[in-house]
Parts: C-alpha cells; structure tokens; sequence
C-alpha cells in the first residue's frame, strides 16, 4: 500500500492518491496507445483447453501442469468449484476440472480428486451436468448422444420467418452453437478418450433416461422436450443429400467468420468449436485456417507463476476506452498519451464491415466498436457508447467523425422497447429460452438497463436535442424497469449497484430532473447499501436470491460505482459519498499496480452461468469516483457534466 504524506489535508491526500494512480494507470499504456488488463473467468475455460487438447490427440505436459496448478488453487474445501472466487460449487465446472484434473495426471485417489468425487456424486452425478458439459462428455464417449439436446445441423436451412433461426439467438449463442452444429451431426469423436470418468456417474450413462430438462418449467418448456424426443428419433434417418448441404453452410459460416488471430466471435468456446470442427472436417494442421484458429487460443493464455489459465477473451476496447473516462476525470485532457489512446481506439471503429447486426437493421451504416481487439462481426454497443463519450468529452476535432458514426449507428441499433441490446437489436424470443439447449439461460440478447443507460449518456452527451426522441424513449424504457426498492438489475455487472450506478450517472445529461420520486428512491436505495467501513459490496449471489448478495465485503469497484451514482443523483456533498470517497483513499492498493486490492468478481458474463473478474476494474473506476469527486466538491455548483 502507498503511504500518504502524514498531516496533510484530506483534500492534499486525494490529489496526490489520483496523481499517483493516474500516473500508474499510464504506465501499463502499450507503445501503440491501447491498455489491457487480464480478463478471468471460473475453472471451466482452462478445464475445457485441456479437453481440447485431447480431442484433437495430443498434449502439453507444461501447460497441463500449468493448468493443473491453477485448478488446485481454486478448489473449495467442499471439493467443488465454484464459478466465481469465494461462491458456491458448481456441479458442471466440478466436472470439468475434475475430468481436467485427472487428464493431467492427477491421481484420481488424491485427497482433492476424492472430495470433488464425492461432492460431485451427492449432486447427482456427471449426468446432471449442463448442456454444454454434456456435449463434451458426448464427444469423447463418456455419456451416449442421447443424453445431449437434439441440435439437427439443418437448422441452418431454415427460413428467417420460422420460429427458429439462427438470427434469432445471440450473437455468443450463434458462434457456439454452429460449429457444434457439426460436431454432433458428424458425431465427432475425441482422437484421445483413453481416460475415462466412470466414477463420476451414479448411474451407468448407457442406462440413464432422464437427460433433458425444462429449462424455465413453462408449457412452451415441456412442448420443447417432447420435440427433443422427436427430433432424437428422427435424425438417423435424414438423408445424407440434406445433410451434408447443411454441414457445408455451417462450414462456411464457421470459415468465413473466423476472424483471424481474434477468433470467431473472439471468444474461447466458439473458437474451440471452430477448431473441433474444422479438425472433424478434416482440416490439416498445417491449413492457414487451422493454424490461424488455434493461434487465437494460443493468445488467450495466461500464466501466473506456474499456474495457466485461458482467458475466456480479451477486453482491450473496453479496458481503453474505460481508462480513458477515469484519466480524463482525473485532468488528462490534453495529455498526448491520453491521445494516444484515443487514437488507438479510432482505429479500432468498424466503419465499413457490415457485421450479424444488419439482419435486423440493413439499412444503418456501421459505426461501431468491438470489446476485443477485433471483431468486426459483432460490434459492441456498451464498448461504442462509451468510446464515443470518452471522445466528445476530450473536445478534439478530430474525433468528430468517429463520434458522429458512433452516434449514427447507436441510435440504429434501438429496439422497439426503447432500450438496446449488447450487439443486436429485437433479440427478444423469448420463447426459445425453453428449448432443452438453453438450459443456461442466456440464448438471447435482449435490451438491457444498463447498456440502454449508456447509450441515453452517449446520445444525451453529443447532442440530445438531435437525439431527443431516442433519448426518451429509452428514459421511458428504463423507468419501466425500475424495481420497487428503487434498483435497477445489472445484466453485465455485479449486480443492482451496478444497474443502478449505470442508470443515474445518465440522467442528467438527458435532462431528467435528479429531484422526481424515482431518481431519489434510487439514491436512498443506495444509501441503504453502504457499509459501517464506508464502503460498498455486492457478492455475484444476489443473482441467484436478491439480498444475499450483502454476504461479501466491502470492495472498491462496487464502492466507486456506487460513489458515481450517488453524485449524480445530486449527493456529492452527503455523508455518504465523504465516507466512501475515505474507504477509498483507505483501502490497500498493490504495489507497483494501478489496482487497488481487489480479489472477488464484480463482471457478469451471464447471470448465474457465467462469471468474470475484470482485473481492469479495481484500477479505473476507483480512480475515476476519486478524481470526480475531487471536482464536484469544489464545485459551486456540483454537476456531473457528462453522459457517464
């Protein structure tokens, strides 16, 4: 921890923490201007590298016992693994490491092996596993492909007016699913399947019957389950002319999404299934398609002393465009490295491709930014909104034309709602949320409160009379999903001090009057949050039962965001916002590292599925509450003055 200078004034304390950050924050800048913090996910990416590594017949003693190392460490005294540091154990992430464990030779009668065992066969067994376990477990012969959803590669021939088409899920869910479309049309089969997992079964896979489940437990659910059935019964006898033509589009979907080094979709699953397929295929190792795609899972790997893991990403766009709000907040303005990173994120706007998104909106022009390096396909609306306002806010000319695309494209990507998705407009089937497949809960892409908050903050920022009918009718679309305690769910990050910190620190660029009933129910509510230390803390189990997230402590992530919110809702000068704002010139920071210390997850990848700990998040945003408030309390009259 840094010390501070003793018997200065508060106020000389905190100009020198957020100098000191800053000048931290700028130090892990890249020579090309870009910054990237580690982006980590639970024990199932690394588990399934190893998996993959079978599959395609070979191994990695290094890495194996990179990974296994890693694996170790994150076991819980239970013998189970949890999907985010310090929560519960998760029966299919056990499975997985588990399975992982025991391929890179660890003995299956270790104390860890016989506590995950143990633990694993009190939940059910391997055979209650998740979807996407169960396809794992089906490529390398441990359960019979009956005990996986029916997914007929023929889907891809279906029209776009049929209930079901590939358009219609998320753009996470298209990636996936279509190579694996062809996986379990062909049947696939692991090169390596010699260890084998019997031991983790209660009863024999060949004579278990109940696989499937209703994934939400409606009508529509169980119509779903007895079409699995059907489609089960009816597939060996597609005829193989049908077959193969859907096999090739799948192919070429797969192909021509590939996205270089990126990787399709530029995320670990998808682009393990690409390389799964494209090796069922028959691609050789020495194809250009091949040795691209399993580049970019070499790029996604991490080692941290002597443990690996694989990152389930990369978050560079966001990391940059992020650090740039909390370094202009903190006086960067006219700093040329803060230019420097501007410019490296003005050379990342898609403005040209036209990506997945325009099945729903052919006639918008492209004008936004991808998450990771690049994704051209699937430009993010959250990275865009906030890019753009990073942009305006520095006042150059020479962004003018990225942040009129930005703003072009954003107000295109709106759905009828009024709010806006995370890469699609009108991604609300919610009906398909039945189907056996979606047992994860997270097919879709729907309108989200937060993303919608930083488009308002965007929109509003740049010009909200050019804007004002999008502006409202987004505003309308997040008051209708205001919770009775005055929160707001957070879809992509933990959780209601989340939602509810992106939503006000949007509202007075837009217009909204901080004094109407609904904006002070949501800043009483977030005084309700505040612990005895000043701090506030979230725990990513208040996805699973509203409330039980207050079992964590006090972290500094969740205390800048709730910090921002607050000072937008017009509270910069309460008790409040001084004692959070002094839990954060307090908390420890890591040494050489613009980090304060921070070790839980605060990212949401999907709500009680998938989990990711920012490593990015502990830096900027502590810095960012710090330097506005540094501002806003000198201030006459205290505005927050920006969209975000």
């Amino acid at each position: 921890m840094a010390s501070m200078t003793s018997g200065l004034p508060r106020e000389n304390e905190r100009q020198e923490l957020i100098r000191e950050q800053a000048e931290k924050l700028f130090g892990i800048q890249k020579d090309d201007g870009h910054l990237v913090f580690e982006l980590e996910a639970d024990a199932t990416i690394p588990a399934e590298y190893v998996l993959l590594l079978r599959f395609l017949g070979e191994s990695n003693a290094k890495e194996e016992e990179g990974v296994r190392r890693y694996l170790l460490a994150d076991q819980k005294e239970n013998g189970a693994w949890p999907l985010f540091r310090g929560g519960a154990g998760d029966l299919s992430a056990t499975v997985k490491a588990y399975w992982a464990l025991k391929i890179c030779g660890q003995d299956p009668e270790s104390e860890p092996m016989l506590r995950a065992r143990t633990w694993i066969l009190g939940k059910g067994g391997a055979a209650r596993a998740n979807v996407f376990t169960r396809y794992s477990l089906a490529l390398f012969g441990h359960i019979p492909w009956r005990g996986t959803p029916s997914l007929p590669v023929e889907v891809m021939r279906l029209p776009k007016w049929f209930p079901f088409h590939i358009s219609k899920v998320a753009y996470w869910s298209r990636t996936v699913m279509i190579p694996l479309l062809v996986l379990v049309a062909k049947k696939a089969r692991a090169k390596d399947c010699s260890v084998k997992i019997d031991e983790l079964f209660v009863t024999p896979p060949h004579e278990e019957r109940r696989w499937q489940t209703n994934p939400n437990g409606t009508a529509v659910g169980h119509v779903f389950l007895a079409l699995d059935k059907i489609l089960h019964a009816v597939e060996p006898t597609i005829p193989e002319s049908l077959r193969g033509g859907a096999i090739r589009e799948a192919e070429e979907f797969v192909v021509g999404h590939l996205n270089g080094e990126d990787g399709l979709g530029a995320i670990y699953p998808a682009m393990a299934n690409a390389v799964m397929m494209m090796a069922t295929l028959g691609y050789a190792d020495d194809d250009p398609r091949m040795k691209i795609a399993r580049k970019s899972i070499d790029l996604l790997k991490v080692w941290r002393g002597d443990q690996l893991y694989v990152q389930p990403c990369v978050s560079p766009v966001w990391d940059t465009a992020l650090s740039s709000h909390a370094l202009l907040e903190a006086g960067a303005s006219n700093d040329p490295r803060l230019g420097a990173m501007l410019d490296w994120l003005a050379s990342k706007q898609i403005l040209d491709h036209r990506g997945d998104w325009t099945v729903r909106r052919p006639g918008v022009r492209p004008g936004g930014w991808a998450f990771q390096y690049e994704n051209p396909d699937y430009p993010d609306v959250d990275d865009t909104a906030v890019v753009a306002m990073a942009m305006h806010r520095q006042g150059s000319e020479r962004y003018a034309e990225n942040i009129e695309r930005a703003c072009e494209w954003l107000e295109g990507m709106q759905s009828a709602s009024g709010g806006w998705g995370a890469f699609e407009p009108e991604n609300e089937h919610f009906y398909l949320n039945a189907i056996p497949f979606a047992d994860h809960g997270a097919l879709l892409d729907p309108p989200t409160v937060d993303v919608t908050a930083r488009c308002i903050g965007c929109l509003a920022q740049v010009d909200p009379e050019r804007y004002k009918s999008a502006i409202e009718k987004g505003l309308d679309y997040l008051k209708s999903e205001q919770l009775p305690d005055g929160s707001w769910f957070g879809r992509w990050g933990a959780n209601y001090i989340y939602g509810t910190w992106s939503v006000l620190v949007c509202l007075e660029q837009a217009g909204v009057d901080l004094r109407e009933p609904w904006v002070r129910r949501a800043a009483q509510w977030l005084k309700t949050q505040q612990r005895p230390d000043g701090g506030f803390g979230e725990g990513l189990e208040s996805y699973e039962e509203p409330g039980r997230g207050d079992i964590v402590h006090s972290n500094p992530s969740q205390t800048a965001w709730a910090m921002m919110g607050l000072m937008a809702a017009g509270e910069v000068r309460s008790d409040e916002v001084a004692k959070a704002s002094a839990f954060l010139q307090n908390a420890p920071r890591e040494e050489d590292s613009p980090r304060w210390a921070e070790g839980l997850y605060t990212g949401t990848g999907f709500p009680r599925v998938f989990y990711l700990k920012y490593h990015g998040y502990a830096a900027f945003f502590p810095l960012w509450a710090q330097a506005r408030y540094e501002r806003m309390s000198k201030a006459n009259d205290p505005r927050q003055g920006w969209g975000m």
